[in-house]
């Protein structure tokens, strides 16, 4: 439910053109899927001057070998962010709320809101991701790591932030942040006297005619629903985000999908024409080259474009949503396994964007733990960010600075690769045996990192 940038494939060649041809998407799917062994399925919807098409490939499921198509319910993620935002947008055009409310004006009076010098928390801060809050509150334990949001209390949520210190002004830098935007989510929703499912329905959904989508699942979205699998190809379980649900719970298919980017480019008319432009308007820096925010959605500008998106990934799936205002072209890529599709969606939305064909698998060994845990430890690739690897049933983990861990997987007992994303470690040893570095392979760069003892 994130956007992850250090474990990430973005591989930059250009190739200039506008959308891909449907063959061409039909083909990188393939790769994906059969060839390189990353995904269980993919359903792809494009918009553009040729109109409105959609591909699938894969399977929604081991009991279900079916291609997913425009009607299979997906996990959206973070996309629901999107959402968020232009549910707040359509306050502030409503004359609900002002973008420049502190949240707490939206929260029981019983909640502390930390403030920095006297600089409050605003909707806006959260919005563009610039409120000074943690990506994840500290207080976050959750009893199943398979469905690691289900536990978590609005209490909980409460009584963290009454508690924290900001360590900077609010406004003053982009930090992506789930809470904040779960935060934001639960402000609207009180703003409302709403639950946020209710207030997504009533504001987004209906007037877009988007029926298939929902948070609770009906039993005809039940019965057409992709099944979620780990990078592994296990199959993982659902996600349910109860305070978190502005943040990213939302379900959709890839037609519901294209009718939200339909009006998002102005294609479709409806009421929140004003709302959604407002969201697309760019408000920070990122700190990320060529990428901006807005409202809830990123701006990319290489290559001479302006491409507006959000990606999004629970425990099962991943996905990306995305549009061209200048070729009113749009593109979302909804996929049932934990493997990123950033370089897809932004391939078949710009070409310009390159997506490579992926190479099968290497052959994978079973290592004895007691080997795995030899090669554990923090191994520092700069001063602030470091990848802590550890052994945890028998498997190798690891895990960078900010983001979740993710399995490693061995070549041999000094080679692992990863499967969530495009990218292999090589452990280094000494003449004694020992292990002092790691090598992290990625987006062909190689880079080194010292070990040190693991993180208490």
């Amino acid at each position: 439910m994130k956007l992850t940038l250090a474990f990430a494939l973005l591989a930059i060649a250009p190739t200039f053109g506008a959308t891909a041809s449907d063959a061409e998407i039909r083909a990188l799917l393939e790769n994906r899927i059969v060839t390189a062994k990353k995904a269980v399925g993919i359903a792809v919807g494009v918009l553009d001057a040729k109109g409105q098409r959609v591909i699938g490939a894969g399977k929604k499921s081991d009991q279900q070998p079916q291609a997913p198509d425009g009607d299979t319910v997906f996990e959206i993620g973070s996309i629901t962010k999107v959402f968020t935002a232009t549910l707040l947008a359509d306050m502030v055009v409503r004359g609900e709320v002002k973008l420049d409310d502190p949240v707490s004006k939206y929260l029981p009076d019983s909640v502390k809101i930390p403030s920095y010098n006297g600089r409050v928390i605003t909707l806006y801060d959260l919005t563009t991701q610039t409120s000074g809050l943690p990506r994840m509150p500290t207080n976050f334990h959750p009893a199943d790591l398979e469905n690691p949001y289900a536990d978590y209390t609005v209490d909980q949520l409460y009584t963290f932030l009454s508690g924290l210190s900001l360590t900077r002004s609010p406004g003053e830098k982009y930090e992506y942040s789930n809470l904040g935007v779960g935060l934001l989510g639960q402000a609207l929703s009180h703003r409302a006297n709403q639950s946020y499912e209710q207030l997504v329905t009533e504001r987004i959904l209906k007037p877009l005619g988007m029926t298939r989508t929902s948070i609770t699942l009906s039993a005809a979205q039940k019965a057409n629903f992709a099944h979620g699998y780990d990078p592994s190809l296990a199959p993982t379980k659902n996600w349910d985000l109860p305070t978190f649900a502005g943040a990213g719970a939302i379900r959709s298919t890839v037609n519901d999908m294209l009718k939200f980017l339909s009006a998002e480019l102005g294609l479709t008319k409806s009421p929140l024409s004003k709302a959604m432009e407002m969201t697309q308007a760019m408000q920070k820096p990122t700190g990320m080259k060529d990428i901006d925010i807005g409202m809830g959605w990123h701006i990319n500008s290489k290559y001479n474009t302006s491409v507006i998106w959000h990606n999004g990934g629970t425990g099962g799936y991943r996905t990306w949503a995305g549009f061209e205002k200048s070729t009113k072209s749009a593109v979302v890529v909804l996929c049932n396994t934990s493997f990123g599709v950033d370089d897809l969606g932004l391939h078949f939305l710009v070409t310009s964007y390159p997506a490579p064909m992926l190479e099968a698998p290497p052959h994978e060994v079973t290592l004895d733990p007691a080997v795995l845990a030899k090669l554990t430890g923090h191994y520092v690739l700069a001063p602030t960010f470091a990848i802590n690897v550890t052994e945890e049933g028998g498997k190798l983990w690891a895990q960078a600075t900010g983001q979740p861990r993710f399995q490693l997987f061995a070549k041999s007992d000094t080679e692992f690769f990863l499967k969530v994303v495009e990218a292999s470690v090589t452990f280094e040893k000494d003449a004694s045996g020992n292990v002092t570095d790691l090598i992290l392979h990625q987006n062909g760069a190689n880079q080194k990192a010292k070990r040190e003892p693991l993180e208490k």
